[in-house]
């Protein structure tokens, strides 16, 4: 099964995309798309809209996974974060791929054990379990990976698809 995990955000909205065959897991790509906070706010979501909509047709995912906005002290920033939300969803949904939502505790508690756990521990975590020796900046990226290994984890072994055909890309962080 090849996922891609989202943790969105306006400003930044982290991605990464993780394949599991039988149990095997791979970190394939992570990343996060950045939006000018000068911009006018449709402008950036149409922007995000478009970037997203990029990573689901290079990546292919079977399925798409975000992390689910609960609660954040700062409206605005809730808003905007529900927004870009709203616009991955939309995006991986326009393209077929089925989408699940999980709160960050879910997500905690998947990958570190707890769903107390900060974002050193999880990030520690994804590390682990992917073999990556290298830490994973901005730590947008980081929860995005922890978010489709979350899905992963959830998800019951009967929609396990193994994906045919070996890619072979090389595990990195990058920028969009």
């Amino acid at each position: 099964m090849f996922v891609l995990g989202v943790d969105p955000g306006l400003t930044r909205c982290g991605y990464g995309v993780v394949s599991r065959t039988g149990r095997h897991l791979e970190a394939v790509a992570a990343g996060v798309v950045r939006t000018d906070p000068a911009a006018d706010l449709a402008v950036r979501l149409a922007e995000l809209q478009g970037e997203v909509a990029a990573l689901v047709e290079e990546y292919q995912p079977d399925e798409v996974a975000v992390e689910r906005v609960l609660f954040q002290v700062n409206v605005r920033s809730a808003m905007q974060t529900g927004q870009a939300s709203g616009v991955v969803m939309a995006a991986a949904a326009a393209a077929g791929c089925p989408v699940a939502l999980y709160s960050p505790n879910e997500v905690k508690n998947a990958v570190a054990g707890w769903g107390g756990a900060d974002k050193d521990q999880v990030e520690q975590m994804v590390r682990g379990q992917l073999g990556i020796t290298a830490r994973l900046r901005p730590v947008d990226a980081a929860d995005a990976v922890a978010v489709a290994l979350c899905h992963l984890a959830m998800v019951p072994p009967i929609r396990q698809v193994a994906v045919t055909g070996a890619i072979e890309r090389e595990t990195s962080v990058t920028s969009r």
